[in-house]
């Protein structure tokens, strides 16, 4: 299982939760979001895949971005068009496509998304495009038959490790941890994350 651990900005925290045990980080581009980063930091994670996310935000901002930080996989969290998506997988990147769902019938959205995204993320919907730090109906995913993996977002906390452990999904392939484990907006309690990521990967 993959644990991203998103919204990182600051040079001693990133080593700090790359040693914690996460396999990918999050950098936020999207410059409304209080974890926007507008300039690498001065520690990059060399052992953890870099992932850069974007919103409505189109290959003159997202190329240059992936160079600078470089970066493995890109999350897009707007309205991009799957046309964007297999330009960036031409360029190298893996792509990330966000869903917030909220019914059933919301999951044909993805059908157009097959074969050009290599992960599909479902979140919870919120005007602020993520890092609400609030949970949705995990029920929802029976609905979604694709064949995409997909990471499982939206309001995840210390607290939800027995929920996980309950979830069952065959094309689930991981988690991604973000606000409900910070200590401040971009700032992550790193010893909190590896108590977490140990027992998650325990089960």
């Amino acid at each position: 299982m993959i644990v991203k651990v998103c919204g990182m900005r600051e040079a001693e925290n990133i080593r700090a939760v790359e040693q914690a045990g996460a396999d990918w980080m999050g950098f936020i581009f999207y410059p409304r979001s209080p974890r926007f980063v507008p300039e690498p930091p001065a520690y990059l994670p060399l052992s953890v895949r870099r992932v850069g996310v974007f919103v409505n935000a189109g290959e003159a901002d997202i190329l240059p971005r992936a160079a600078a930080f470089r970066l493995d996989l890109v999350q897009l969290h707007g309205k991009e068009h799957p046309r964007l998506c297999e330009r960036l997988q031409q360029e190298g990147l893996k792509v990330i496509k966000a869903f917030a769902p909220k019914q059933a019938e919301d999951f044909t959205a993805t059908a157009d998304y097959e074969g050009c995204t290599d992960y599909f993320l479902f979140d919870t919907p919120t005007a602020s495009h993520g890092g609400s730090g609030r949970s949705f109906d995990w029920d929802l995913l029976r609905h979604y038959t694709g064949r995409t993996p997909f990471l499982l977002s939206g309001g995840l906390r210390p607290d939800s490790l027995e929920a996980l452990k309950r979830f069952r999904h065959p094309c689930w392939a991981g988690i991604d941890l973000n606000s409900g484990f910070e200590t401040a907006p971009g700032r992550k309690d790193a010893e909190l994350l590896q108590s977490f990521i140990t027992k998650f990967k325990s089960h």
